[in-house]
Protein backbone atom coordinates (compact mmCIF):
# COMPACT_ATOMS: atom_id res chain seq x y z
CA UNK A 1 0.00 0.00 0.00
CA UNK A 2 1.04 3.62 -0.83
CA UNK A 3 0.12 6.62 2.21
CA UNK A 4 -0.09 9.64 1.06
CA UNK A 5 0.16 13.19 3.76
CA UNK A 6 -0.47 16.53 2.16
CA UNK A 7 0.76 19.57 3.99
CA UNK A 8 1.49 23.25 3.11
CA UNK A 9 -2.06 24.38 3.16
CA UNK A 10 -3.34 27.70 4.67
CA UNK A 11 -4.26 30.85 4.03
CA UNK A 12 -3.13 33.46 1.97
CA UNK A 13 -3.66 36.89 0.31
CA UNK A 14 -3.97 37.21 -3.77
CA UNK A 15 0.00 37.42 -4.84
CA UNK A 16 1.17 35.38 -2.42
CA UNK A 17 2.97 31.72 -2.55
CA UNK A 18 2.80 28.73 -0.86
CA UNK A 19 4.64 25.11 -1.06
CA UNK A 20 2.91 22.01 -0.76
CA UNK A 21 4.25 18.81 -0.17
CA UNK A 22 3.23 15.75 -0.32
CA UNK A 23 4.68 12.90 1.55
CA UNK A 24 4.76 9.43 0.42
CA UNK A 25 4.78 5.96 2.79
CA UNK A 26 5.14 2.36 1.59
CA UNK A 27 6.30 0.65 -1.79
CA UNK A 28 9.29 2.13 -3.62
CA UNK A 29 8.50 5.57 -3.99
CA UNK A 30 10.42 6.87 -6.92
CA UNK A 31 8.29 4.26 -9.60
CA UNK A 32 5.32 6.16 -9.16
CA UNK A 33 4.45 8.97 -10.91
CA UNK A 34 2.78 11.96 -8.94
CA UNK A 35 -0.17 14.52 -9.73
CA UNK A 36 -1.43 17.02 -7.87
CA UNK A 37 -5.52 17.94 -8.25
CA UNK A 38 -7.70 20.51 -6.91
CA UNK A 39 -11.09 20.40 -6.03
CA UNK A 40 -12.85 24.14 -5.04
CA UNK A 41 -16.58 23.77 -3.62
CA UNK A 42 -19.31 23.07 -6.19
CA UNK A 43 -16.65 22.01 -8.73
CA UNK A 44 -15.43 19.27 -10.12
CA UNK A 45 -11.82 17.90 -9.57
CA UNK A 46 -9.11 19.29 -11.67
CA UNK A 47 -5.56 18.49 -12.62
CA UNK A 48 -3.04 20.89 -12.07
CA UNK A 49 0.27 19.13 -12.37
CA UNK A 50 2.19 15.66 -13.10
CA UNK A 51 5.67 14.48 -12.77
CA UNK A 52 7.38 11.35 -13.80
CA UNK A 53 8.68 8.66 -11.90
CA UNK A 54 12.26 10.35 -12.23
CA UNK A 55 11.13 13.96 -12.61
CA UNK A 56 12.11 14.05 -16.23
CA UNK A 57 9.29 14.94 -17.22
CA UNK A 58 6.25 17.11 -16.03
CA UNK A 59 2.86 18.76 -17.05
CA UNK A 60 0.49 21.25 -15.79
CA UNK A 61 -2.99 22.67 -16.10
CA UNK A 62 -3.18 25.56 -18.46
CA UNK A 63 -5.03 27.33 -15.86
CA UNK A 64 -1.42 27.51 -13.64
CA UNK A 65 1.29 27.41 -15.89
CA UNK A 66 4.04 30.70 -15.39
CA UNK A 67 2.79 29.88 -11.70
CA UNK A 68 2.88 26.79 -10.25
CA UNK A 69 5.79 24.13 -10.40
CA UNK A 70 5.63 19.79 -9.68
CA UNK A 71 8.98 18.85 -8.37
CA UNK A 72 9.88 15.91 -5.93
CA UNK A 73 12.82 14.37 -3.79
CA UNK A 74 12.90 11.11 -4.49
CA UNK A 75 15.49 10.54 -1.90
CA UNK A 76 12.61 11.87 0.91
CA UNK A 77 9.73 10.26 -0.75
CA UNK A 78 8.24 13.73 -1.13
CA UNK A 79 6.48 15.57 -4.11
CA UNK A 80 6.18 19.17 -3.69
CA UNK A 81 3.69 21.91 -5.25
CA UNK A 82 5.45 25.49 -5.64
CA UNK A 83 1.88 27.92 -5.89
CA UNK A 84 3.56 31.62 -7.21
CA UNK A 85 0.94 34.47 -7.52
CA UNK A 86 -1.95 32.80 -5.99
CA UNK A 87 -5.60 33.86 -7.00
CA UNK A 88 -8.75 33.29 -5.42
CA UNK A 89 -9.77 31.20 -7.95
CA UNK A 90 -6.92 28.90 -6.92
CA UNK A 91 -8.92 28.57 -3.29
CA UNK A 92 -9.05 24.50 -3.19
CA UNK A 93 -8.61 21.00 -1.39
CA UNK A 94 -5.49 19.98 -3.14
CA UNK A 95 -4.96 16.32 -3.48
CA UNK A 96 -1.44 14.66 -4.32
CA UNK A 97 -2.20 11.44 -6.16
CA UNK A 98 0.10 8.65 -7.52
CA UNK A 99 0.32 6.20 -9.41
CA UNK A 100 3.06 3.14 -10.54
CA UNK A 101 4.61 3.90 -13.82
CA UNK A 102 8.60 2.95 -14.07
CA UNK A 103 9.89 4.44 -16.89
CA UNK A 104 6.79 6.54 -18.08
CA UNK A 105 6.94 9.68 -20.22
CA UNK A 106 2.89 10.82 -20.23
CA UNK A 107 1.62 13.20 -18.95
CA UNK A 108 -1.02 11.87 -16.81
CA UNK A 109 -4.59 14.22 -16.32
CA UNK A 110 -7.13 12.38 -15.16
CA UNK A 111 -7.83 11.03 -11.90
CA UNK A 112 -9.18 8.01 -12.66
CA UNK A 113 -5.42 7.23 -14.18
CA UNK A 114 -4.09 7.38 -10.40
CA UNK A 115 -4.51 4.68 -7.65
CA UNK A 116 -3.53 6.03 -4.40
CA UNK A 117 -4.57 9.79 -3.01
CA UNK A 118 -4.39 11.71 0.01
CA UNK A 119 -6.86 13.20 2.62
CA UNK A 120 -6.00 16.90 0.77
CA UNK A 121 -5.00 20.19 1.95
CA UNK A 122 -7.24 23.29 2.06
CA UNK A 123 -5.62 26.67 0.03
CA UNK A 124 -7.17 29.39 0.20
CA UNK A 125 -6.70 32.85 -1.52
CA UNK A 126 -8.10 36.07 -0.14
CA UNK A 127 -8.53 38.92 -2.34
Amino acid sequence: QVQLVESGGGLVQAGDFLRLSCASSGRSFSTFDMGWFRQAPGKEREFVAHITWNGGDRCSAESVKGRFAISRDNSKNTVYLQMNSLKPEDTAVYYCAARASPFSRTCFRNGYEYAYWGQGTQVTVSS
